[in-house]
């Protein structure tokens, strides 16, 4: 096929990663979820949307603004593109209102039922009513401060995801402009008195709405409306032209609240004069703004559950499998292990920092961070071993989106302990997740290192599928000192012995074992590629894989979010097959296995297989060469192929679908937290 035909060898990765949004809303409808469950699937929906906009659709808008009018990789001019986004996600905010609020059974009635209420004014008790009018006077309307929009007071700087209120107040035949924002500092949702086994609650907005005559003392209010502002989020710094990138990127989130606005939501019951003011004062074309059915802004949904004792509604709770060792450091020497989070417990990646942090052997450490939980635990190891005198080195990637405020944050407080800090790398971002431990044994230095799939968050390693990899091996200690003397110094890597990066030579030793999978297929007709990974974006890569499925190799793909290969079309990928799992836990891990004639290799990584991981962040892909568990990532593999409850196969004709009627269904993640409690 020649360029041109790229709309049928791919599938738009913009359309790909909606398509993932509509089956993560899928598992909201999905009645075998426990009903909070479903809840938090419609916040994580609407929480997605949000980045969605803020980022791919902020981008789109700048290169039609621009007048750019090339076709991308994936063989679409912007325009066109952009037709087809506001279409999926218009089609995507009806069915998100229609699952929460306005079918027959849908699960605010459902809630109601297990007497979980969401209420508005006109459904509180005369009790509920005075909570909620003491919750104004107490707390609401101190921090709220109504804005008066006029020649002597400009239209407010509002930053994105904020929700206010547009006011048209009149006075003496003269009309105005006020808004009010909805404050960010106390939760969204209030919770009301109740009976002993229900759970009640409003939102403030509503509490708000129903006292706004408090800020308008001698006026009338004529009209209001809720709305919401989402705006560009994207950094857009030229790095290279700087000399200090912290700064850099500090002064770009400072620009965030004043950028441009790529998403406009009201209410559907506005007032049309009003509308017309809002949409001058912030710029925003009129004919796009988008009307809500519903509460604006569902990710307040989040709210609930922390706030329901009510067991039958969550997952059934489970204890991570532990592992039992004395001494961290002994049970590294003994032999390499991996650990499977959430299924196994994350402690011992926790221990290993901390007992680093107080060993008095240890010498230096030597980390990456990409995300770490806001209490984090490492982070407060890694200051501690500072403060006892180790050589601690961070690596903090400040450019992780939406998280560039709280590494910089962690970035000054590393800093304040005595830890050498490095920001990143100008033009990359350092996605890779390593540690390195130098500690003196018996007269000798001994390295220890830790690699992971996943970060170094206590949280989303509760919530995140991952794998974690414990070595004192020699020849991974010397690679991945290289590693970071790479990274912090000048110095160009070496030949290294049990690891492959990004962005070296990841996609062209990616082509290499693809290009020996074939030459066995050829010779002994046993070619099989089979990964696990996020996303498949590469369109080299893509290409790859059609030129071995052409030549037999069957290719067995598990890619959770966004997919731009065409599976089964015949002449192109008749032996590839795709399928998606989205469940209870979210599927990040990264293993990829080569059958190699039947002497499998199989590979750990902190990479997918899209542009920016071959080309513009720092990845690391390392072989397990420990037959026990090289074994145990193939069972996983297997383990998560059948999977049929929680899984859905990508069609030649672009669609997900469940599989067929089966007799015995398997979710995978359920039976892997069996597994390993055994």
């Amino acid at each position: 096929m020649e360029k041109s035909d790229s709309k049928i060898k791919f599938i738009h990765r913009d359309l790909s990663w909606l398509a993932f949004n509509e089956r993560v809303l899928e598992e909201a409808l999905d009645e075998s979820n426990p009903l909070l469950e479903r809840l938090k699937f419609i916040a994580i929906c609407a929480n997605n949307l949000d980045e969605f906009l803020m980022v791919r659709v902020a981008g789109l808008k700048r290169l039609l603004d621009a007048g750019y009018n090339h076709k991308d990789n994936f063989g679409y001019y912007p325009s066109d593109l952009s037709t087809d986004i506001q279409t999926r996600i218009a089609s995507l905010i009806e069915r998100l209102y229609c699952l929460y609020d306005l079918e027959k059974g849908a699960i605010r009635q459902e809630l109601a039922r297990n007497q979980v209420f969401i209420l508005n004014p006109a459904q509180l008790n005369s009790e509920q009513k005075r909570a909620a009018k003491n919750y104004f006077e107490s707390t609401l309307y101190p921090i709220i401060t109504p804005m008066a929009i006029d020649p002597g007071h400009p239209f407010p700087i509002l930053a994105s995801k904020t929700n206010a209120f547009a006011v048209l107040l009149g006075r003496n035949d003269t009309t105005y402009l006020a808004m009010i924002t909805i404050p960010k500092s106390v939760p969204r949702l209030f919770k009301l008195p109740s009976e002993k086994e229900d759970f009640s609650f409003i939102r403030i907005d509503e509490i708000i709405r129903e006292n706004m005559e408090a800020f308008f003392i001698g006026f009338q209010i004529l009209g209001s409306f809720l709305f919401r502002v989402i705006r560009d989020s994207e950094l857009s710094a030229q790095e290279e032209y700087h000399s200090d990138l912290l700064k850099v990127i500090e002064n770009e989130i400072q620009k965030r609240p004043k950028a441009k606005v790529v998403n406009l939501q009201v209410e559907k019951n506005h007032h049309s004069q009003l509308l017309d003011m809002l949409a001058a004062g912030i710029d925003f074309p009129k004919n796009q703004v988008t009307f809500i059915d519903g509460d604006l802004d569902l990710t307040y949904l989040f709210e609930v559950p922390p706030q329901v004792s009510k067991p039958a509604l969550f997952f059934k709770s489970f204890t991570p499998a532990r592992m039992d060792a004395e001494n961290i450091f002994d049970r590294i020497k003994e032999n390499d292990f991996i650990r499977h989070f959430p299924f196994q417990s994350f402690q011992p990646t926790v221990d290993l920092i901390q007992s680093a942090a107080r060993d008095k052997d240890v010498l230096a450490m030597k980390m990456t961070l990409y995300r770490a939980s806001e209490n984090s635990g490492i982070i407060k190891a890694l200051i501690e071993a500072a403060k006892n005198k180790k050589q601690v080195t961070v690596l903090v990637e400040i450019k992780a989106r939406f998280e560039e405020e709280r590494n910089i944050d962690w970035t000054r407080e590393l800093e304040a302990a005595g830890c050498h800090v490095i920001y990143g790398i100008v033009g990359m971002k350092i996605h890779s997740k390593m540690t390195l431990i130098v500690r003196r044994e018996e007269g000798r230095i001994r390295r220890y290192v830790h690699l992971s799939t996943g970060n170094y968050n206590e949280k989303t390693a509760e919530l995140y599928t991952d794998v974690g990899y414990f070595t004192a091996n020699e020849d991974f200690a010397k690679d991945i000192s290289d590693v970071f003397n790479v990274i912090t110094g000048y110095s160009l890597p070496s030949r290294w012995h049990r690891i492959v990066s990004a962005p070296y030579d990841l996609r062209q030793y990616f082509f290499e074992l693809i290009d020996k999978e074939i030459a066995f297929h050829k010779k002994y007709k046993n070619g099989l590629i089979f990964a696990k990974f996020n996303s498949l974006e590469d369109t080299a890569i893509i290409e790859k894989l059609y030129e071995a499925s052409n030549a037999g190799v069957k290719i067995k793909l598990i890619v959770r979010g966004i997919c731009c290969l065409v599976p089964g079309v015949a002449g192109m990928s008749e032996n590839i097959e795709v399928k998606s799992l989205v469940g209870r836990f979210l599927e990040h891990s990264r293993i990829y296995m080569f059958n190699n004639n039947s002497e499998s290799r199989v590979f750990l990584s902190s990479a997918d297989w899209m542009t920016r991981n071959f080309d513009r962040r720092v990845e690391l892909l390392f072989e397990v060469n420990r037959d026990e568990l090289r074994q145990h990532l193939k069972f996983v593999l297997e383990e998560y192929w059948q999977d049929n409850r929680k899984s859905r196969w990508l069609t030649p004709g672009r669609e997900y679908i469940r599989p067929d009627k089966v007799e015995h269904l398997l979710n995978v993640q359920e039976q892997l937290i069996g597994y390993y409690a055994q």
